[in-house]
């Protein structure tokens, strides 16, 4: 997943700003690491460079 994604994705429950933790990565792409909804409080796994942003958990309100 290259860093400039992070302007344009968001969280796919309530369009929320994700936050990023890198555990590894190259020159190019983040290769593993987790995107944050902390209004859902749910975590979104990049593995091997792709992000899974599927829906894991409804909001809390």
């Amino acid at each position: 997943m290259r860093r400039n994604l992070m302007d344009i994705i968001c969280c796919p429950v309530c369009k929320g700003t994700l936050l990023l933790t890198v555990t590894e990565e190259n020159d190019e792409e983040i290769l593993e690491g987790t995107l944050r909804c902390e209004a859902c409080r749910v975590d979104y796994p990049i593995d091997e460079g792709i992000p899974n942003l599927l829906p894991q958990a409804p909001c809390e309100d």
